[in-house]
């Protein structure tokens, strides 16, 4: 079985991690495509070298632009690929433009596809993600959803005959690297200036176009972080640096310390060392979860509705509108006493996904 995964984005490339170790142990053949969709190195380089994937075999080098022009060239670019090696299965990773383009552009060519991480739904029709997932969705010929909820959306979409339920690669990849941290066989986080890792301190992100592109939100935003009563730590996504520049914000103030983007397990052990996690992020609300740390998510809805459960993650689309104190003592709680189960699976989702192409 010849399988291509494509991918373009750093979210993906920490799924591939433990698929390309489940391909590596089997006598099939597994080619990674590259569209280039992230180019910077903190978002794409450090991933291969740091979860030991294997190089791609094809780099598009798309790098960026709309969201039109970006899925055309990875379009454009993809079908002389796929015409020459003509595999037996394409398979798309999560909700990106190169996630809809690789699709898109094997369906053209009578390939199956296989798509990873479906049947998950926000219900929000301003997010690109949205769409791309769902369009990646209706024309795959096989779902393998990380989880029941996932399943049930898929169902409810007509789409059940073709969903296998396969579990969450991110929990193969996550547990591998939280337990390389505990046993002290990963270097210390480099944490922005400022941070003590010894003392209490918060991981933050916020990149989401509905967050990042009005500059009176953003601003709104920011001073919420910064008015925290403990440090947090600004892993500062080129979008957001890019944003806040452009509009005349200060990430570095009050409590709030801005630093790059962090490889996989500087991420894990920054996460492990604080006492919460604030973000946008759909990764990084899970990552928490798994990790046992609260969080706090700053938009009105999740994929990942598993991690409200029993307030290990809270949604807060207006902390300005919460109350200095309401916030703070949000963003701030300890993480819950009770366990959080095992709704992702328990961390063997990528020799599921291998079996199941094989059987398909």
């Amino acid at each position: 079985m010849k399988v291509i995964s494509i991918v373009g984005a750093r979210p993906q490339l920490v799924k591939l991690a433990p698929i390309a170790a489940a391909f590596a142990g089997t006598e099939h053949q597994h080619v990674i495509v590259h569209t280039g969709q992230h180019y910077d190195a903190d978002l794409s380089d450090v991933f291969f070298t740091g979860l030991g994937i294997p190089d791609p075999d094809v780099h598009l080098g798309v790098g960026s632009g709309s969201h039109g022009v970006q899925t055309g060239a990875v379009l454009s670019a993809l079908d002389p690929v796929l015409e020459a090696e003509q595999p037996d299965w394409v398979l798309v990773y999560g909700d990106t433009n190169s996630t809809v383009a690789g699709a898109l552009s094997a369906v053209k060519m009578h390939l199956p596809v296989a798509h990873l991480e479906a049947g998950l739904r926000s219900f929000n029709r301003r997010m690109p993600e949205e769409h791309n997932r769902v369009l990646t969705d209706h024309a795959a010929d096989l779902l393998l959803a990380p989880t029941e909820e996932a399943m049930r959306h898929l169902a409810n979409e007509g789409l059940a005959e073709r969903s296998v339920l396969v579990g969450d690669v991110m929990v193969d990849v996550c547990m591998r690297v939280r337990d390389s941290v505990l046993a002290g066989g990963q270097p210390a986080p480099a944490l922005p200036e400022g941070i003590d890792p010894s003392a209490p301190y918060l991981v933050a992100t916020l990149h989401r176009p509905d967050n990042t592109d009005d500059p009176d939100r953003l601003a709104t935003l920011v001073d919420a972080l910064a008015d925290l009563p403990v440090p947090v730590a600004l892993l500062a996504h080129p979008r957001l640096t890019a944003r806040a520049e452009a509009h005349g914000i200060k990430l570095n103030r009050g409590a709030l310390r801005a630093g790059r983007p962090l490889p996989y397990a500087q991420l894990v052990a920054a996460v492990l060392g604080s006492v919460g996690v604030v973000t946008d992020s759909g990764g990084l609300q899970k990552e928490a979860f798994l990790l046992g740390r609260a969080c706090t998510t700053i938009r009105p809805e999740t994929e990942w509705v598993e991690t409200l459960r029993d307030g290990w993650n809270i949604l807060v689309p207006e902390p300005g509108e919460l109350g200095r104190q309401a916030w703070a003592a949000t963003a701030t709680r300890p993480a819950p006493e009770v366990p959080q189960g095992t709704p992702y699976g328990e961390g063997t989702a990528a020799r599921t996904v291998v079996q199941v192409l094989a059987e398909h």
